[in-house]
């Protein structure tokens, strides 16, 4: 049987096992002792948030497999103040590194009352911070940092909450989950993971 984890990772963690020489990050050996798991995706060791591990290759693929899009939810912490016309460029795409992004979900968020970070973000006393909930279908090199700077909103603080798994069920989110815990996944997790497989996409009959 194969062995997915669920983690929550910190700020500061590389999505590796191993660190880079000469670097300052720290790695996921510093986390998680399980043997033969690696990460399905990436998250930069700035940001923070859910990071899915399995030792199936096929897993992996498929859910890093831009052709099937899996929505993935992030909360992001900005400097400067959000206005309709900043969400409605991100909904529609914005030009990153010469090629427009796709489509994105984008909305103003209430403070979500996160853990504080460590180390803290940086604040400027004169200009405003605000919290935005994006959710993106692509995974292009550091995307929601660029986007939100493309509209002018640098991100201050960047937090990956949920990954949808595209078949019905409730995304695989980081209920449960402290800074720098993991867990497996549970037995219907593994079922709906187990179907992505298959070539219907569908879970097994009971």
């Amino acid at each position: 049987m194969s062995t997915t984890l669920l983690f929550h990772k910190p700020y500061g963690v590389l999505s590796q096992f191993r660190p880079e020489p000469g670097s300052a990050w720290r790695a996921l050996a510093d986390h998680i002792d399980v043997p033969g798991v690696y990460a399905a995706g990436r998250l930069d060791a700035d940001s923070e948030g859910l990071l899915l591990l399995t030792d199936d290759g096929r897993l992996q693929a498929r859910l890093t497999d831009p052709a099937h899009g899996h929505w993935r939810r992030y909360l992001v912490q900005v400097e400067g103040t959000i206005t309709e016309a900043a969400l409605n460029s991100l909904r529609r795409g914005v030009m990153v590194k010469g090629r427009r992004t796709l489509p994105a979900r984008a909305r103003a968020v209430e403070d979500p009352g996160l853990l504080e970070r460590d180390p803290p973000i940086r604040h400027r006393l004169r200009v405003p911070t605000a919290w935005l909930e994006v959710e993106l279908r692509e995974g292009r090199n550091r995307q929601v940092r660029r986007m939100t700077a493309a509209v002018a909103l640098p991100t201050l603080r960047l937090v990956r909450t949920a990954i949808d798994l595209m078949d019905g069920g409730p995304p695989l989110d980081l209920a449960g989950l402290a800074p720098g815990v993991w867990r497996e996944v549970s037995p219907l997790e593994r079922e709906r993971l187990g179907a992505l497989l298959r070539p219907s996409g569908r879970p097994s009959a009971p």
